[in-house]
């Protein structure tokens, strides 16, 4: 018998591993509920019960192949080698099969798994399922990883008009196989772990929901992405990042979509097309700079001068950016919609990210792990790399010199208040020109029931481009 192990890969449809698993024999399927080990990582309550959700779907959807799956509570990583090589003997399981995962936790997961099945010889195969390429394999002419993306990007481009990664065939229905488990195993049942999900409404699961957000997105909006992505009032992103996240569809499946027209050839037919290709391949350089440079995913800045640079900590500032109450309405529009719906446009994520760490000089490290704690997509490699991008102390970083006005990234990228309007109601009946920065205009108004700017902007900017000097100098 063979075991699939499911992680961040809940999809039957193109899964590396289960593929792999179902050409070699019979195969049963477990997975691991850690939601000590979430809670560890700072997962999101709501991400971990879209998680589960789709996991009740994956049982079902095994059932139809007669693949059983096996379900079990590890509260923390380190108990998964002893209870996996217990159960892989126990079923005289031939191997075991799983995707690569990312993390330097989830690396050390597995290295010990692979110790402790070793030991009883039996092989714990990975595969490549999680990013387009192999981690490891995009590699400069030195033979080391890339540091900045348009040089990985180029490299990416080159690979893919080679040819795009195709999609595993379909694995077929088995015959129905009945798994002696041990007596003292007891399953975990999946409605213990079930909380009240508010928002359940708002993010269904099922591959094929999954898979129709893609479709309509390729066919209705990717002609227009370019133009309509950095409005946060419109709806012009994929919003495919939290399905991608836990794998409900695969980036092989993104890909094929992307290029569907042109009939799976590396075809740039519009600037929509291109630029989604982009954030994919964005997602991607994360991926692999958090393989090759593991002291990202240690809260260590991937420049290491910026260790030194002297962060204020100011709680009050800190509540009021985490509440929305900051006096901008732009940052608190965004952090509203992150409370209220477990997500925000990634424009606004940039807005709100270089208001923290530069404006407020707050670590970015506390934003990250707010994040983390909100967001249904929170990705390690993707949430790290965005802070550190505004931040100014990650890889491809923006100049610690060029920090976003967000008064000016309102006007541009929500010139009528539309967004502002859907968060801040107490702002709705603002006119267009003074929503953006209400005092501005009327510095007296005593009627207005939404606080004033916590921080000048002229003035913090100059406070972190001296912070950020200092360190250069130092």
């Amino acid at each position: 018998m063979q075991l699939i192990w499911f992680r961040q890969d809940l999809r039957i449809a193109d899964q590396t591993a289960l593929w792999h698993a179902a050409q070699a024999g019979p195969c049963a399927a477990i997975v691991f509920i850690s939601p000590e080990q979430s809670m560890l990582h700072d997962d999101a309550p709501v991400k971990c019960q879209f998680y589960l959700r789709q996991l009740d779907c994956l049982k079902h959807q095994l059932q139809t192949l007669n693949i059983p799956l096996i379900i079990l509570h590890a509260p923390l990583w380190k108990n998964i080698p002893q209870q996996l090589k217990e159960l892989c003997i126990h079923l005289r399981a031939q191997c075991l099969h799983a995707n690569c995962e990312t993390g330097v936790n989830e690396q050390l997961r597995d290295r010990q798994v692979h110790q402790a099945l070793a030991s009883a010889a039996i092989p714990f195969k990975q595969y490549t399922d999680r990013t387009i390429f192999t981690l490891g394999s995009i590699l400069n002419k030195s033979n080391q990883p890339y540091q900045v993306f348009s040089a990985f990007k180029k490299s990416c481009y080159e690979q893919l008009s080679i040819s795009l990664p195709s999609i595993f065939p379909a694995v077929q229905k088995q015959q129905t196989i009945n798994l002696d488990l041990p007596e003292n195993l007891k399953q975990a049942d999946l409605a213990e772990f079930y909380l009240d999900d508010p928002l359940q409404a708002l993010w269904p699961v099922s591959e094929q929901y999954a898979l129709d957000l893609l479709d309509q997105f390729i066919q209705e909006d990717l002609a227009l992405y370019k133009e309509q992505r950095d409005f946060p009032h419109q709806n012009g992103t994929s919003r495919i990042s939290a399905y991608l996240n836990i794998g409900m569809v695969s980036i092989r499946q993104c890909l094929q979509a992307l290029f569907r027209q042109q009939r799976g050839n590396f075809y740039l037919d519009n600037i929509g097309q291109q630029t989604w290709l982009d954030e994919l391949l964005w997602r991607e350089f994360y991926q692999h700079i958090l393989f090759h440079f593991p002291a990202v995913s240690k809260h260590l800045p991937f420049k290491k001068d910026t260790q030194k640079l002297q962060w204020r900590y100011d709680h009050d500032d800190l509540t009021a950016w985490q509440q929305g109450l900051t006096g901008i309405p732009i940052v608190d529009a965004g952090m509203r919609q992150l409370l209220q719906t477990s997500w925000m446009h990634n424009r606004v994520r940039m807005i709100t990210a270089m208001f923290l760490s530069k404006n407020l000089l707050i670590d970015w490290r506390l934003g990250e792990k707010w994040f983390m704690q909100h967001l249904i997509d929170g990705d390690l490699a993707a949430n790290n790399g965005g802070w550190q991008w505004c931040a100014s102390t990650g890889t491809d970083a923006v100049p610690y010199f060029r920090i976003f006005n967000p008064v000016s990234q309102s006007q541009k990228f929500d010139p009528h208040g539309d967004y502002i309007r859907a968060w801040l109601p107490e702002l709705a009946h603002l006119d267009t020109k003074r929503i953006h920065d209400p005092f501005a205009y009327a510095p007296d108004d005593h009627t207005l029931h939404y606080p004033r700017p916590i921080v000048d902007l002229k003035y913090s900017r100059l406070r972190a481009i001296e912070a950020f000097k200092s360190i250069s100098m130092g």
